[in-house]
């Protein structure tokens, strides 16, 4: 153990903190704080001109509802229907009539359905309407008390939204004050309903988070200055970098979620990396620093923790980009844009911001609470915490392991799909209608899409495959009517299927697998022709076997590259291993709450949840991004401490116990801000955001409780010196002080000593 200790005590940060003052090396954070500090209007000058570029570009924003995935057999399947078929396939609106005691016989209910035709046909926005009062066939219930009219709208699926709005509108109107209730379903009212409920999430979402993070922060601060501060900070990255995003997605598909991700992890991040820079500047000041000094060490200590756990977190969210998935990579741009926008504000704005306030961030102190309460004092809540969990190191990992592994054990059935409509809220107007379509008309709305590649379609041989292909699908108890398309140069054709109930259920993918595994290749065995199958259901299937392909290079390029930068952060081997298995136990065990949650439905009605059938396909994959960047924030800020004092006093378990009760306070505030901002953002309607937040929240709860204030000092305290072993043959990896220890004033000034001595806050 001798050997392992004197090998970590050469490479640490204890032989560089006893150098003269003039000969230590300033981080470069603390040399652009200390920039901004005495430079402040330069750089507030510099931030309107990007708020302002951020405004005009926020314009140009192009967001697409459902962006796929690259070279599936889906995707593949539409890019063939809109190279060679058609253009722009005509969006659709399905509407339904319902009368309690009406029949479709009756003038009555004849007159009102013409009127509402004759509306309709008036739009700018419709092509067609079809009616049973022209003879349509189908359109007319069993029991005569429904009716559906199908509507084709002008334009493409890109701007179906805005073509369905007056349809939307004149349906609404037509349903009220009649006997009637009249509904509408399609990809455009879909999407309308769920951007305007993704709008009604975010506000509440803001308020809900921003409202309880200012509680917090005046807690931790004592004073509405310095707690609000962070707030306006993280608000103003998010706009700059939603307006990076517009630009962005002028060159990329950028899927319509990704604000809603730009919003909560900016929000989230924000507030966080602020409250760590000011809670220090203030602590600077109050050891007697000058404010240009105090602003300068901030930087150079909590500043480039920031810096580097931003790195972090955008390395983390680089794996998303591996993908071919058009959704995922727009989630990782719009989120590592985020973050580069907060740790740009936190490194030059709030530096700036400071230096303007200087002790004026101390204004309207709250009484009772405005003298900053000790954390990490011996005898304290934390010491005795962590008194315990090194007592009974053993006992303290097998506990919290098991609690983990337990709670991780749901996640094995877990149901991986597209939400769909089921996200919409259940007295939804177009939820309504899709269930009585499903219940009243046996095709439903959905459909699978054949499409049918050979040199000439006409060929017997070809057309003797589509007809034994639709006796296949006929004489399926699930699959609906079909419907042949051919184009006019006649080497495609489109046999659309109807497959009636949700896209994403176990009938209609037992139904896709029948089709793509059974049907086609008994039809066109020996055919020469390309059959591919795409449309609603066989998206979210090729998409979720694409993740699932992918899992692997994905995981590896997170792990590792978590692993490689805890190791030039630490040098250690046995640090970033521990690092890696516990974020995975956690991340484990929250995908297992939220199947437990949401998919099983237990608890989900007491927490205000909605109940789901499948959890959303992308969910998992974009958790695990997330919370391995976002632990790192924590990860990094407790074992900075810990190895600092392992440097200078060569002793494990008091080590521990010292990094332990000095950042617990810091790390349980940031944490519940983390948490009722991702609690904010799950209080809406939309059932794939409560996924979402719930997952985030639960997983940073584990992380800041479980794993940071039990399994690391525990597990800590069983390897001993072990931690800190680092071969020989390693040396050349690069030194880096992430914490900056004891650092020295950064500008003279008379407090040069004290400010040596001090002890960080992060």
């Amino acid at each position: 153990m001798t050997t392992l200790r004197s090998n970590n005590r050469r490479g640490g940060q204890a032989g560089s903190r006893h150098l003269p003052a003039g000969k230590r090396q300033v981080p470069f954070t603390g040399k652009v704080a200390r920039a901004a500090a005495m430079h402040p209007w330069r750089v507030l000058g510099l931030w309107v001109v990007l708020l302002v570029g951020a405004y005009f570009a926020a314009g140009t924003m192009s967001l697409t509802a459902s962006p796929g995935a690259a070279g599936t057999e889906a995707t593949k399947a539409r890019a063939l229907i809109d190279q060679r078929l058609r253009q722009q396939t005509p969006p659709e609106e399905f509407i339904v009539v319902e009368s309690r005691t009406a029949t479709a016989g009756q003038d009555a209910y004849g007159a009102f359905v013409d009127s509402l035709v004759t509306g309709l046909r008036g739009l700018g926005e419709v092509d067609s309407v079809a009616s049973y009062r022209e003879g349509a066939p189908g359109l007319v219930s069993e029991d005569g008390h429904t009716v559906l009219i199908p509507v084709v709208l002008a334009g493409d699926e890109a701007d179906a939204a805005e073509t369905a709005s007056p349809v939307v509108s004149a349906v609404e109107a037509a349903g009220a004050g009649s006997d009637f209730r009249v509904t509408t379903v399609g990809f455009g009212s879909v999407e309308g309903e769920m951007s305007v409920l993704l709008e009604e999430t975010l506000q509440q979402g803001e308020m809900i988070g921003i409202a309880i993070a200012l509680v917090i922060l005046l807690v931790v601060f004592g004073a509405a200055v310095a707690a609000g501060l962070p707030v306006v900070l993280a608000l103003l990255s998010i706009f700059v970098a939603a307006g990076a995003t517009a630009l962005v997605s002028n060159i990329m598909e950028m899927s319509n979620f990704v604000v809603f991700i730009i919003t909560m992890i900016g929000l989230a991040v924000g507030i966080d990396y602020s409250l760590f820079i000011v809670q220090r500047f203030r602590e600077e000041r109050g050891l007697g620093q000058d404010k240009t000094g105090a602003i300068a060490t901030a930087g150079a200590t909590a500043g480039r923790t920031v810096f580097f756990s931003g790195m972090a977190v955008a390395i983390a969210l680089a794996g998303m980009l591996i993908l071919p998935d058009a959704t995922f990579r727009s989630f990782a741009v719009g989120a590592i844009l985020v973050v580069t926008a907060t740790v740009l504000a936190s490194m030059t704005l709030l530096p700036a911001v400071l230096g303007l306030l200087g002790d004026r961030i101390n204004w309207l102190t709250l009484p009772f609470i405005g003298r900053r309460m000790r954390t990490d004092r011996e005898g304290g809540l934390w010491d005795w915490i962590s008194r315990a969990v090194a007592a009974r190191p053993v006992i303290s990992v097998a506990l919290a392991g098991t609690l983990l592994v337990a709670a991780a054990v749901p996640l094995f059935s877990i149901n991986l799909g597209s939400v769909g409509i089921s996200s919409l809220p259940e007295d939804s107007d177009a939820r309504h209608a899709f269930d009585v379509i499903n219940r009243e008309f046996s095709d439903g709305v959905l459909t699978a899409d054949v499409v049918i590649d050979a040199p000439q379609v006409e060929d017997p041989a070809v057309q003797g495959a589509i007809a034994n292909l639709t006796a296949l699908i006929e004489s399926d108890s699930f699959l609906g009517a079909s419907q042949l398309e051919t184009n006019e140069t006649g080497d495609l054709a489109l046999l659309t299927v109807a497959m009636p109930g949700d896209f994403s259920s176990t009938e209609s993918r037992d139904a896709l697998d029948r089709l793509r595994g059974d049907y086609i290749p008994a039809a066109f065995s020996g055919v020469g022709a390309r059959v591919l199958v795409g449309g609603p259901t066989a998206e979210t299937v090729d998409s979720v076997q694409l993740q699932r392909d992918y899992l692997p290079l994905v995981f590896t390029f997170v792990l590792g590259s978590s692993f490689l930068l805890l190791l030039v952060v630490f040098r250690s081997i046995v640090v970033p291993l521990k690092a890696v298995v516990l974020n995975l136990l956690s991340v484990g065990a929250a995908y297992g709450l939220i199947v437990l949650v949401f998919q099983e439905g237990h608890g989900a009605g007491a927490l205000g949840l909605r109940e789901a059938p499948v959890i959303e396909s992308w969910l998992p994959l974009f958790l695990f991004a997330i919370l391995f960047g976002l632990s790192m924030d924590y990860h990094v800020f407790l074992l900075s401490r810990i190895k600092e004092r392992y440097d200078e006093t060569g002793d494990n378990a008091r080590s521990v116990a010292h990094g332990l009760r000095s950042t617990a306070g810091m790390i349980t505030g940031a944490a519940l801000i983390m948490v009722v901002v991702f609690a904010g953002m799950a209080s809406g309607e939309l059932v794939v955001f409560q996924q979402v937040g719930f997952g985030l929240a639960v997983a940073i709860v584990l992380d800041a409780t479980v794993i940071r204030m039990v399994l690391v000092p525990a597990s800590m305290e069983l390897l001993g010196d072990w931690n800190w072993y680092f071969p020989s043959w390693l040396e050349w990896v690069p030194r880096i002080n992430i914490e900056g220890g004891h650092q020295p004033a950064l500008v003279p000034g008379p407090s040069v000593a004290t400010a040596a001595s001090a002890e960080p806050a992060g």
